[in-house]
């Protein structure tokens, strides 16, 4: 199964971060991935046996924000199912330690409703939704280091992140490159973020959602 190696970074100043990413050449994968909104249902059987065992099973609905032909494409839906990296032998190198990794199966669906009623027959349920503004980067070719990086911008209801994918050596140059340490690595799902979030409120983690926008008649 393919793995996927990852950590988060939490964002403050995220006009210095835009500059940055500027001065180091990053542009959007594609004119799709310039801007998208990622609506996100996690499911679960009701005993949370897929989380018992550190699995995500996952429907993420992405529809382009960007001007022109960007914005009038169809949103598309992804299928993710994420598990635990099995034990290593005793005798094999020690596990990453700094980075998330994961094995993950992604695939592109047609339709996010007919797959819900299908997970719905299986006695599953969406228990957990979250939503985010994803921006896409890679840096350019010519820094050959970074072949494999993904830098990708999340504003999140909870503040911005950057997510860095790819190889680990690349996910730490990148950190470095953007004035980040080991030291600031955050390994934590947005889930488990929004809920310390909702704790330090003083609030009742629900769904980590935008507040509804009410428009004046």
């Amino acid at each position: 199964m393919p793995r996927e190696t990852e950590i988060k970074l939490k964002i403050e100043d995220v006009k210095a971060l835009r500059r940055r990413l500027k001065q180091l050449g990053a542009r959007p994968v594609t004119a799709r991935q310039a801007r998208v909104h990622q609506e996100n249902v996690i499911f679960d059987t009701p005993q949370g046996g897929l989380a018992k065992h550190g699995q995500l099973l996952r429907i993420r609905t992405e529809t382009p924000q960007g001007p022109g032909k960007a914005r009038k494409a169809k949103p598309r839906v992804l299928l993710t199912f994420k598990r635990p990296v099995p034990q290593a032998p005793a005798w094999a190198a020690p596990s990453d330690e700094f980075h998330k990794v994961r094995e993950e199966i992604e695939m592109e669906v047609t339709d996010a409703a007919t797959l819900t009623t299908i997970f719905e027959g299986l006695g599953m349920k969406g228990w957990f939704r979250y939503e985010k503004y994803r921006t896409t980067f890679q840096l350019p070719a010519s820094k050959a280091w970074a072949r494999g990086l993904l830098i990708e911008l999340d504003e999140t209801p909870i503040g911005t992140f950057i997510e860095l994918e790819g190889p680990a050596a690349a996910i730490d140059r990148a950190a470095q490159e953007l004035g980040y340490s080991k030291r600031h690595y955050v390994l934590k799902n947005y889930l488990m973020l929004y809920v310390e979030e909702c704790r330090r409120r003083g609030e009742q983690p629900v769904h980590m959602v935008f507040p509804v926008r009410v428009f004046p008649e």
